[in-house]
């Protein structure tokens, strides 16, 4: 049943002029979306654009609040000159590297893995995945309990006779390598990562794998030529966000690592809680040298993924 407008006199009314009133004052579609997105972009602009903007012009010597400042690159001059730092930069590429490596290569064996449960794959994921609510800070103490020299792992060594005493256990925390580090972010992030996996091998990717072994590939085949293909998208963009965030994260280095040599965020706050605010600038060039790597590894998967985009055009 179909209703008309009527006029006052009982005849029908057109309603496209009042549609046509209507949409003539309404707002462009990119309008909307920006009105929408303001709020966020505000908050944005102000705290983090405003934090790094401070962050650079400190790291150029901008101190009004101290007499004889002046704008110079001392700071990075002085930062390339010191071989603590240099030794910093390298064992937060080692960390950030192995960390991101070693997480999502477990993180694709797992998926596999719960992939092939069938039934039992909701609860073991859901036991898999309690790891994503817990807080890094948790993580590292819980590493710290685990695997240092007074922790579980080597009292167990020791009354199973493996060990002469607990404190003869391999010092795997506050070591030079950084194992203690690299554990707690594989440990933390290879659920983050399995959860990105699961959800790219929902889309239709086992009637691909199938229709592949019809034609006769093997395992290896459809996992190299089918499989890993398709999960590569996801996986890239959350290795990404956790090289990100493990070359950027000070609370695990500064609970399992030793002060000297320290990570790069370490090495900011050590300069940043100095009483002396001459130091101030060395801080605020170390953060913006972590802002740089991450943002050179954002950059980097971003012209990657436009290139492969490209080919398959």
């Amino acid at each position: 049943m179909t209703r008309t407008l009527t006029t006052g006199r009982g005849r029908p009314c057109d309603p496209g002029p009042i549609r046509r009133r209507r949409t003539r004052h309404a707002l462009p579609q990119r309008v909307r979306i920006g009105l929408l997105l303001a709020p966020a972009l505000l908050v944005i602009g102000v705290f983090f654009l405003g934090g790094v903007a401070q962050a650079l012009a400190q790291s150029f010597g901008y101190q009004p609040y101290l007499a004889g400042s002046h704008l110079s690159a001392d700071a990075y001059r002085s930062l390339w000159r010191d071989p603590a730092v240099r030794e910093s930069l390298v064992l937060t590429l080692r960390v950030a590297l192995l960390s991101t490596v070693l997480a999502a290569v477990l993180a694709v064996a797992v998926a596999l893995l719960l992939g092939r449960l069938g039934r039992s794959q909701a609860w073991v994921a859901g036991a898999f995945q309690a790891t994503l609510a817990v807080p890094h800070l948790v993580g590292a103490l819980c590493m710290l309990l685990l695997l240092s020299q007074g922790g579980l792992l080597s009292r167990l060594s020791h009354a199973a006779g493996l060990t002469a005493t607990p404190a003869t256990f391999p010092a795997v925390t506050n070591d030079r390598f950084g194992i203690a580090i690299v554990a707690e972010y594989v440990w933390k992030e290879t659920p983050f990562l399995a959860v990105l996996v699961l959800a790219a091998l929902s889309r239709g990717v086992a009637d691909l794998e199938a229709a592949a072994r019809i034609l006769g590939a093997g395992p290896w085949q459809r996992l190299r030529h089918v499989t890993l293909p398709l999960l590569a998208p996801p996986l890239a963009g959350g290795s990404i966000l956790v090289f990100a965030f493990a070359a950027g994260s000070y609370e695990v280095p500064y609970l399992l690592g030793r002060p000297y040599p320290a990570t790069l965020p370490v090495v900011a706050l050590q300069y940043y809680d100095a009483t002396d605010l001459t130091t101030r600038p060395q801080a605020m060039a170390v953060a913006v040298l972590i802002a740089a790597l991450s943002g050179l590894a954002v950059g980097g998967y971003l012209l990657l993924a436009s290139r492969l985009a490209r080919r398959r055009l």
